[in-house]
């Protein structure tokens, strides 16, 4: 080992030496105490057909049936095991070839295929990246709900690009690539050049982005096989290893960052499968059972913080990483490839493994099985849409979307894309509708209020044991796939509520017409938050989910606290008060990032990964209670109990302007003020006891507004927009519940107390109402409602009728020779608009 003798490099040797790895939100498997060959995925559940041979494969990092793929002939593939469907395919083509480089556009036209030489995720899932074997990577951003979306392009090296990996230095999601030119290169993902490593004298094979504790390097192989370890400070690489077998190897970690690997194969074809001491660059194992000489080189991964496999000799080879004999090896009912290409997705339960007949094989234990022959695949459902044809749809409620935790980070830490919220494209909005025959035949009709007064007018749901007139719903969520309902009570306890497939509820989403189940993991355990020495009384219930369903964070006066959605255990806890926190926002380009609005009117910018508040906001007179993010305007929205609006900037947080919502007469600035914007992320929706407001956020003026008034003259308890942007669901303290335009907030529909209240609360003199509104992120006619009594209903409009209402024409303020509840515009004070 060539050892350069400088403080960084005893900095970071001393960083490399074998200990807990500290991945902040991560929550590695615990050693397993006892094991059996039972663990180790080799039961053949199916053979899939690719069509071209398979060169590198790659499960999501939560969704563990859903597999990325990468082909000889350039193509990509998202493959849902659990229904042995292609979702997406990605044929490949070059996005821009006049951006690219002049040798490349040389070596494009020739008669050599290009193909995928690496597929990998982001450790969340917002993204895809994959290396091609002429100069190109390309970045798809993973809008969760629909497909891949192109990100950015970019000839990368010269020659092929041999490998290419996520990572997170200085804080920042990063794209690590290495090539044929001998160079390793880190880029932004806008496709700008951070970095660019040299020192190899030979083309760089494989990478292998790291850190410990607060240290970040890359180590890199290379075809001569030299293992350097970089950090990103281009003062050149800080120790100089020897592979076994001085050719082609790769580096890859234990799941929990405290082991390091290597697998690789000599010119000769001897395969060498190593542990490796850190500290001292040393090998501390071998590991015997190859037989044979290669043709080519070796490929392994390693799962459970426990096995390492191999694919050799037309076999998976197994090891117990702790015993250098081999464990077990299986053939996999035949027709492998000499040197199978592997991969298990990240709960070791299913391993995929390629065959000679351009496909792949996926093999599984018992809890991999379990895994495949489930129903219910509700995550991405959606992407079995026509692809490249469908508007991206994610969730709408009133909290901002938001982006999934990492808590299992294999090789980085995750940012998420810009999500279009709430539903539609942000351009939909912008282009006139063609008008249908409906259109037209309501138009002709003389407008009339659209009201359900009769639970038969429409269709409901109560959730089962959802009653409890000790704990009130104070927030409420629709799953992102929209296969279930998650409340908060005021007694800091959450509810999930799921629907499956049946005859009567085909796509399993939420409907009304069918009871869901109220879901429960085999353990019993309830979503609690952490109330001690909490005035239940007084505390604000916050709640955010991440984009995947995996993970909900939520807090109830107490610490925050990140559950796991399937086991409902406590991953972790933090910001404990004082003081407490009352909202909760992701933010949206980065999920290690989050906004928290607290009850001593500060927002906290809150950095998961390091534990660290980065920034305090102050801008508010009392609490927070709401925050919206909009990353057209490159803003964060907050709003308080104070009545006030806040404007910060998501780059330096500075505030960039402060207004108080303009209340009616005669009204105190008192009570929640929340904030939602427009799918077009430039309309903020205001929502205040007193009104309904729409704001113009780039000035942060206001358009519209609407105050309580005629039927509906109760204060407003919560607002949402619907999915696609284009309805209002507004709810009472009387129990009514208002339908609006979303354009105009007129109401087009009241829905009468009697069909969210039951009989009981209808005659008892509780004043039982709707405290929160949710709406479906699929369905634009379908909300749901958390009430003051514990009850949670779904609510949609029969199906022949199929939305609520129409929308009132308008003439000089007179609808068709009734006065309509009416908006008014920015140029009119709150007070004339009350009637």
């Amino acid at each position: 080992m060539v050892d350069y003798q400088n403080a960084d490099h005893d900095q970071l040797m001393k960083r490399l030496r074998p200990g807990h790895s500290v991945e902040e939100v991560s929550y590695p498997l615990a050693r397993q105490a006892s094991w059996s060959l039972d663990d180790l995925p080799r039961t053949v559940t199916m053979t899939l057909h690719q069509g071209s041979s398979v060169t590198s494969m790659d499960f999501h990092p939560s969704h563990h049936t859903l597999l990325l793929v990468g082909s000889n002939n350039g193509e990509i593939t998202l493959w849902e095991l659990s229904l042995r469907e292609k979702l997406v395919s990605k044929p490949f083509k070059i996005w821009d070839v006049s951006a690219c480089s002049l040798p490349f556009q040389a070596a494009a036209v020739k008669d050599a295929p290009i193909s995928v030489s690496r597929v990998t995720w982001s450790p969340d899932g917002s993204f895809v990246g994959i290396a091609f074997t002429k100069h190109l990577i390309h970045l798809y951003a993973c809008t969760g709900s629909n497909e891949l979306t192109q990100r950015i392009e970019v000839d990368a090296h010269v020659g092929g690009v041999n490998d290419l990996a996520f990572a997170h230095p200085n804080k920042q999601l990063c794209i690590v690539t290495c090539g044929d030119d001998k160079l390793i290169k880190v880029w932004d993902l806008n496709g700008r050049k951070l970095f660019s490593f040299e020192g190899h004298e030979a083309p760089v094979y494989s990478i292998c982005p790291h850190h410990k504790e607060n240290i970040q390097f890359i180590f890199s192989t290379a075809i001569d096989g030299k293992i350097k370890a970089w950090l990103y400070d281009n003062m050149g690489s800080r120790v100089d290893y020897d592979a076994p077998g001085h050719w082609c190897t790769t580096m890859l970690y234990s799941a929990d960052g405290t082991r390091l690997f290597s697998c690789g194969t000599s010119k000769d074809g001897e395969s060498f499968l190593v542990e490796w001491n850190e500290s001292e660059g040393a090998i501390k194992r071998t590991y015997n059972g190859f037989r044979k000489k290669s043709t080519g080189v070796v490929q392994f991964d390693t799962t459970q913080n426990r096995f390492l496999a191999a694919g050799e000799d037309g076999q998976v080879k197994f090891w117990d990483m702790d015993n250098i004999n081999l464990l077990i090896s299986t053939e996999a009912d035949g027709g492998l490839q000499s040197l199978p290409r592997l991969r298990f997705n990240k709960e070791g339960n299913i391993l995929a493994v390629t065959t000679m007949d351009n496909g792949f094989k996926i093999l599984a234990n018992a809890s991999g099985l379990r895994s495949l022959r489930t129903i219910e695949t509700p995550a991405f459902e959606a992407l079995r849409s026509p692809i490249e044809s469908t508007p991206i749809k994610v969730s709408g409620s009133s909290t901002v979307n938001v982006s999934p935790v990492n808590c299992k980070v294999e090789r980085s830490s995750p940012v998420r894309p810009s999500p279009i919220l709430n539903g539609v494209d942000p351009m939909g909005r912008s282009v006139e509708k063609p008008r249908t025959v409906e259109d037209v035949t309501d138009r002709a009709k003389p407008w009339q209020l659209s009201e359900i007064l009769d639970p038969v007018q429409c269709r409901s749901v109560t959730m089962p044991e959802s009653t409890d007139s000790s704990s009130k719903v104070i927030r409420l969520l629709y799953t992102n796939s929209a296969v279930g309902i998650l409340a908060l009570g005021s007694n800091g306890i959450q509810k999930l509520w799921k629907w499956a497939r049946s005859e009567l509820n085909p796509t399993g989403k939420a409907t009304a017409n069918v009871v869901p189940l109220h879901w429960q993991p085999n353990n019993g355990l309830l979503m609690t938050n952490d109330i001690s020495g909490v005035n239940l009384e007084e505390a604000v219930p916050c709640i955010a989910l991440s984009k995947n369903d995996s993970y909900v964070m939520s807090a109830c006066g107490g610490k925050v606290s990140l559950f796991n959605m399937m086991t409902f255990k406590v991953m972790t806890t933090f910001m404990p008060p004082p003081p407490a926190s009352t909202f909760l926002a992701f933010h949206p380009q980065d999920n290690n990032i989050i906004a928290i609005g607290m009850d001593d009117s500060t927002i906290h910018i809150y950095n998961v990964r390091v534990d660290e508040v980065k920034s305090k906001l102050k801008g508010h007179q009392k609490r927070i209670t709401g925050l919206a993010f909009s990353t057209n305007l490159n803003i964060l929205v907050s709003s308080g109990a104070d009545a006030h609006l806040c404007v910060w900037s998501i780059d330096t947080w500075e505030k960039r302007k402060a207004i108080p919502i303009q209340l009616p007469a005669g009204k105190s600035p008192v009570g929640d003020t929340r904030v939602q914007f427009h799918s077009d992320q430039l309309r903020l929706l205001v929502v205040h006891e007193t009104q309904l407001a729409i704001y113009d956020a780039s000035k942060m003026e206001r358009i519209r507004q609407w105050v309580p008034q005629d039927v509906l003259s109760a204060p407003i308890s919560y607002a949402a927009y619907s999915c696609n942007s284009q309805l209002i669901y507004a709810t009472f303290c009387d129990a009514n519940i208002g339908v609006f335009d979303a354009d105009s907030l007129r109401l087009r529909c009241r829905i009468a107390p009697s069909i969210c209240l039951s009989p009981a609360a209808l005659s008892g003199s509780q004043g039982v109402y709707p405290l929160v509104v949710a709406a479906h992120p699929l369905e634009p006619n379908q909300f749901a409602v958390g009430l003051t009594d514990g009850s949670v209903k779904v609510i949609e409009p029969n199906e022949s009728e199929g939305k609520w209402g129409t929308c009132p024409p308008t003439d000089n303020g007179i609808l068709n020779g009734r006065t309509g509840s009416s908006s008014t515009t920015s140029n009119h004070t709150a007070d004339q608009a009350q009637r």
